[in-house]
């Protein structure tokens, strides 16, 4: 058990280690990813949204931006989660919307909620997805009015905006990759996860 927790802290030692490096480089890749990401979603989101609703959505991205452009080595950033939580987060927060009466108390803690638990269950765990589902249920008419289609666009648009602007700039140094696939933090996940497997299938071990 002591060794298995020394293990788990050098590894999360690692990520940190990573992602405080301080590389000019580093950080001006990172402005330019974001900047060009939200700018995008911003101009194409306030061609059809009113400016209060774009300013809360454009929020939600805001919060994955900080993931995707700023800890890229994070699992929580990766494109499955990305794509994953908010579109999760969207469909939880529009049904939530749908099946409730209109009453903020009971809407909004509910949309949280059940975001969270979907994400869980879908391994798609992506924090900036909570307000994606909070915004469905806590915005104005015209949001409201969207339906199911809120998840189309524009939450899967945009997310899909921030993935593609992340694939070009998180990319064009050596020492940024992106999405990571071979990271430390994933073996020792998948390790983990070949661990119980085995002991599953082989009762007399435990």
């Amino acid at each position: 058990m002591k060794q298995h927790l020394q293990r788990k802290l050098r590894i999360y030692r690692y990520v940190v280690y990573r992602e405080t490096l301080v590389d000019p480089w580093e950080h001006f890749w990172s402005f330019i990813g974001a900047f060009v990401g939200i700018f995008i979603i911003a101009y194409i989101q306030s061609l059809h949204l009113p400016s209060i609703e774009n300013v809360f959505l454009i929020g939600s991205f805001g919060a994955s931006s900080v993931l995707v452009y700023g800890a890229i080595q994070s699992p929580l950033a990766q494109p499955r989660n990305l794509i994953g939580g908010h579109v999760v987060s969207a469909i939880a927060g529009v049904t939530v919307a749908q099946l409730l009466p209109d009453i903020i108390w009971l809407t909004a803690p509910s949309a949280v909620a059940l975001s969270i638990v979907c994400m869980q269950y879908t391994r798609t765990l992506h924090p900036p997805g909570g307000a994606t589902a909070l915004i469905a249920v806590s915005s104005g008419t015209k949001i409201a009015s969207m339906g199911y289609w809120y998840v189309l666009s524009p939450v899967l648009s945009g997310c899909t905006i921030l993935l593609l602007v992340a694939l070009i700039f998180n990319n064009i140094t050596k020492n940024r990759h992106y999405p990571v696939k071979k990271s430390r933090l994933r073996r020792s996940r998948r390790q983990h996860l070949k661990n119980r497997f085995a002991k599953a299938s082989n009762p007399s071990r435990i």
